[in-house]
């Protein structure tokens, strides 16, 4: 039995190879023509283009004095402060000195009730005065043999006690004046006129601005070189761009063995604009060179366990090992690897690699190598 034929579906049979036989040569001539392209450009002479130049900023190796020195923090103290307490109770007739109030040592500050310290005071100098006198007639009856030995010593001994009661009784009374056991600055009161005080009560800070310590706890590694005499920079939080000079004071020797550390004191002058409490920063100078070959210490590479930088030379980056000296803030000593004049890559060391190309930022880029061969010109075609 035969199937009858559907002429659309036979038409659109025949129409598949007849498209493909068209678009073929047209495919294959595009693919000629791009290959031409490409053929055309290298044989015009132009170079590949390379590995893009990296940005970086850069610094010149120069010479200039470094310190070598250790840095520290601590407050500022006081070296002399003191707490101003009663001796004797009482209540408070006058106060005699205010808080910011510069004081001498001994001078009064407070004066106290002292009525029966006084009455205390005459009756043993009256009790001392009357020794004394049987005293003087007891001598008089020993020289007549007319009283014992015995008798006569037992009032010398009678006398020197009324003579320690009354020197106690007058110390009591002198305690109704308080007064500074140093000079220096009031710098806090708590008493006013009227309030009774009790012994030993606080009622004045004193503290002596004249001369201030800051201690730092160093290392045992620097117990050799940091050492009395040497000069310390100060710089305050609450007092930015002033620096402050002052010396090693004093070092205690001995390492604790907790914490590896000893205590270097530094002492600084005051009664100015430094005062006790603030926080400082220490720079202690142990040895200077005038001059050194130094470099920028942000050009040294993080990532490296031997110190080393990236130099630029005919404009690649190129990895140094260098020998680093002292440290001295922004700046490091090169003890080996560089000479002056050397220029090292200060930003932009992350993405730089050995032989990596570079462009110094602010130097105007290199120009591209020009072609070798001159491109044939009409008439020599037609030639």
């Amino acid at each position: 039995m035969t199937r009858p034929t559907d002429p659309v579906r036979g038409r659109s049979r025949l129409l598949v190879p007849l498209l493909l036989c068209a678009l073929l040569p047209g495919m294959l001539a595009l693919g000629a023509c791009k290959r031409g392209g490409d053929g055309a450009k290298a044989a015009n002479g132009e170079p590949d283009k390379g590995p893009e130049a990296v940005p970086v900023e850069v610094a010149t190796v120069g010479r200039r004095a470094i310190a070598a020195s250790y840095a520290g923090t601590a407050p500022l103290e006081a070296r002399a402060e003191s707490q101003v307490v009663a001796k004797t109770s009482g209540v408070a007739l006058s106060v005699l000195a205010e808080e910011g109030q510069h004081v001498r040592a001994g001078q009064v500050l407070v004066r106290l009730d002292s009525a029966r310290a006084a009455l205390q005071a005459a009756q043993t100098a009256a009790q001392m005065r009357k020794l004394e006198a049987n005293y003087a007639r007891s001598r008089q009856l020993s020289e007549q043999r007319l009283i014992s030995a015995n008798d006569i010593d037992q009032i010398k001994y009678d006398l020197e006690n009324a003579r320690a009661a009354n020197r106690l009784a007058n110390l009591e009374l002198s305690y109704a004046n308080v007064t500074a056991p140093i000079s220096g600055i009031v710098a806090s009161r708590s008493i006013k006129a009227g309030n009774f005080v009790q012994i030993n009560t606080p009622i004045f800070r004193i503290v002596d601005t004249d001369k201030l310590e800051a201690t730092l706890n160093v290392p045992e590694r620097e117990l050799a070189t940091l050492k009395p005499g040497l000069p310390v920079t100060l710089r305050v939080d609450a007092l930015p761009g002033h620096d402050f000079t002052g010396t090693v004071d004093r070092v205690a020797p001995v390492v604790d063995s907790g914490s590896g550390t000893f205590r270097v004191i530094c002492a600084f002058a005051g009664g100015g604009v430094l005062q006790p409490g603030m926080f400082g920063r220490l720079q202690i100078n142990y040895d200077r060179r005038a001059d050194a070959l130094v470099i920028p210490r942000n050009a040294l590479l993080d990532d490296e366990a031997q110190p080393a930088v990236y130099t630029v030379r005919d404009g690649k980056a190129a990895r140094t090992p260098v020998t680093l000296g002292y440290v001295d803030g922004q700046w490091v000593e090169v003890r080996g690897g560089l000479k002056q004049g050397d220029r090292v890559v200060t930003a932009g060391k992350v993405a730089l690699r050995e032989g990596s190309p570079v462009q110094v930022i602010g130097e105007p880029a290199a120009k591209p190598a020009s072609a070798t061969a001159e491109p044939a010109t009409g008439k020599g075609a037609k030639q």
